[in-house]
């Protein structure tokens, strides 16, 4: 990710020392994202990666680290926090807590075929699976009370017609959430953020989930329309890919059927999930943090997304 607090040659080699991880070799900079710090940390013991964590609080980051434990305990590839001798997977590095998780192997597939929707799709039903006896809980904090405070904060560095579109779709998903179908849907820790970029592949093995820094309790449906918004959408246009799609909804109902409540409303959690980042995108873009490598992404893709979803729902069948 962006790199907002720089690290110390010096600084890497103690914390190995805590994590008897064996000596420094290498240390980079990652560029890439937003929220976190992240470095490629190498010692004589192998390839790990280096968070530090920008807004995520001491109190919040136990839940994310321990579901990685977690989904990794329960057969989910996913990176695996390292202990200290004290059994803690939580540090401290330049006065920012801080995670040292082994590197997956494999790149991300930037470029996703129907074969690789398909594993993704399996994956994430195995992952929601895996996650149900999960015994911490922590809300989505990107979820829709977050849109509600965040909305008012950007609507003035938009244009009228956005500005229309995002106040209409807000009030919207406050109708959705407020509904029957909306508490009868499927619940338990999600990733919410499983872009292309947060998997890895070697060929068409899928390798990984990553970047678990937004999961937190919600629908499970939002999470498979985050992935569909993502995986199965052709970036120059914001356009679905039914082929992709298909291939992602079969396979993850392979897994875990989705339920009639699920059905009924996946056409709105795909308008959510293109929502959801549309807002963090214009917060990002007009509101941006200093930091070496910061690249916000383009909010004007996931308004073309939205358009797109609410022009021509996609359902399950």
């Amino acid at each position: 990710m962006a790199v907002f607090t720089e690290v110390s040659n010096e600084e890497a080699r103690e914390l190995l020392r805590r994590l008897q991880l064996g000596e420094l070799v290498a240390l980079r900079g990652i560029e890439g994202g937003i929220e976190n710090t992240n470095y490629f940390l190498t010692s004589e013991q192998g390839e790990f990666v280096l968070t530090l964590f920008e807004r995520l609080t001491a109190e919040q980051l136990p839940f994310y680290l321990h579901l990685m434990k977690h989904l990794a305990y329960g057969g989910i590839p996913v990176p695996d926090p390292r202990a200290d001798a004290s059994g803690d997977i939580l540090h401290f590095v330049g006065g920012k807590p801080a995670a040292v998780v082994n590197k997956l192997r494999g790149k991300s597939q930037l470029a996703p075929q129907a074969v690789h929707c398909a594993a993704v799709g399996g994956m994430l039903a195995r992952m929601h699976l895996a996650g149900r006896d999960f015994e911490r809980r922590q809300p989505n904090l990107r979820g829709l009370p977050w849109w509600n405070e965040t909305v008012p904060v950007v609507l003035p560095h938009i244009g009228p017609s956005q500005a229309a579109l995002l106040r209409s779709e807000l009030a919207y998903q406050n109708h959705v959430a407020a509904s029957a179908a909306y508490a009868a849907l499927p619940r338990g820790p999600v990733h919410a953020d499983l872009f292309r970029d947060n998997v890895m592949f070697e060929g068409e093995e899928l390798t990984g989930f990553f970047d678990f820094y937004f999961a937190g309790v919600d629908t499970f449906l939002f999470d498979l329309a985050v992935c569909l918004n993502d995986w199965c959408i052709d970036l120059p246009t914001g356009r679905h890919d039914a082929e992709r799609a298909t291939q992602m909804l079969h396979a993850y109902q392979a897994v875990r059927p989705l339920t009639a409540a699920e059905r009924e409303l996946l056409p709105a959690m795909l308008r959510a999930g293109a929502l959801r980042f549309w807002i963090s995108r214009l917060w990002d873009f007009y509101l941006p943090r200093e930091a070496s490598m910061l690249k916000p992404h383009d909010p004007t893709h996931f308004e073309r997304v939205l358009q797109g979803r609410i022009a021509q729902p996609v359902h399950a069948g």
